[in-house]
């Protein structure tokens, strides 16, 4: 079973902590369909310190989300080991996670995220202040380096586990290739290898055969998942039951799908309002939509919806278009 610090997992299942995606209305969600472990998304340390209102509101947690692990990323020492406080003492995170995996030139240029990658000392050095000053269990989110020439990612990792960090999630892909190319598992396996600490595996896990691949095959101690389980927290439910008893269920009807989108729709209005609500939930319904056939002219009109009546009339219309084919292909 996974285990950081005193913090005890029910299952290895992680979901990642994505960007612009991973508040608390899709973490419920998520955390409902049985994660183990579920990550906030990143924050800025600075804004943390300028008590910004959008930030401040990003810290929400609900305690039916836990155990959770809040991210947060900097380039500076003091600024970074501030807002670890911040989260420590004011919030009921389980894990106070470091970011230095995100690739995004506006997030690099200020020396955090990926551009961490390059300098094993300055990972020691950061990780270690941060794991002084705060009681909470302290684990960083890892790329393998910058680019195909400066991968350090056993050094970058090793420094994590000397500087008291708690655990290292490793995705599989150079800063460079973004979210291009093929995760390279062979890493991780290295990481694994070389570390006491709980090692999770990330990138490209896209089947909960593929989960079950990188356990038994990478031997990692958790396994996270990202963008599968966009718009489809079905993947991590039914990852789940296959490593619990080797069933693969059933994915799930066109209905269900809606369902599930109208209650994250819902739990996203209550966290934030219709207007701002509505216009997020156009990326996630498209997400919903994903892979049902006859999808694209909802999917279009999904991005005209303003209103939650709007949206709730236009998913369940799609649902019930679908029932009426399938019905009509079983009596034919």
């Amino acid at each position: 079973m996974l285990k950081i610090g005193n913090i005890e997992m029910k299952n290895p299942v992680v979901l990642a902590p994505m960007a612009g995606v991973c508040n608390a209305a899709f973490r419920l969600t998520v955390k409902e369909f049985g994660a183990g472990l579920v990550c906030a998304e990143m924050v800025s340390d600075k804004a943390i310190l300028f008590n910004n209102k959008k930030t401040m509101d990003m810290l929400y947690i609900d305690e039916r989300e836990k155990p959770l692990s809040l991210q947060i990323f900097g380039g500076e020492k003091e600024t970074l080991v501030e807002a670890a406080k911040f989260v420590d003492k004011n919030t009921t995170a389980d894990i106070i996670d470091i970011n230095m995996g995100c690739p995004v030139p506006k997030i690099t240029k200020c020396d955090a995220g990926a551009k961490w990658l390059l300098d094993p000392n300055k990972v020691y050095e950061m990780v270690a202040s941060v794991v002084d000053a705060v009681q909470k269990p302290v684990t960083v989110k890892m790329r393998l380096g910058w680019d195909e020439d400066h991968i350090y990612v056993i050094e970058n990792a090793l420094a994590v586990e000397r500087a008291g960090g708690q655990a290292v999630a490793v995705h599989g892909r150079t800063r460079s290739q973004m979210y291009e190319g093929k995760a390279d598992w062979n890493y991780i396996k290295q990481v694994k290898q070389a570390l006491k600490i709980p090692v999770i595996g990330n990138g490209d896990v896209e089947t909960p055969q593929d989960a079950k691949r990188m356990l038994d095959e990478i031997g990692v101690d958790g396994v996270m998942i990202g963008r599968a389980a966009l718009g489809n927290p079905w993947m991590i439910y039914r990852t789940v039951k296959y490593l619990e008893t080797g069933e693969l269920m059933d994915e799930p009807g066109v209905r269900e799908k809606m369902d599930v989108c109208i209650l994250h729709l819902d739990r996203l209005i209550d966290l934030k309002n219709e207007k701002i609500a509505v216009k997020e939930m156009r990326k996630h319904a498209a997400w919903y939509l994903k892979g049902v056939r006859g999808n694209a002219k909802v999917r279009n009109a999904v991005n005209e919806c303003n209103t939650r009546e709007d949206m709730v009339s236009l998913l369940y219309a799609f649902a019930e278009e679908m029932e009426n084919k399938q019905e009509a292909i079983q009596v034919g």
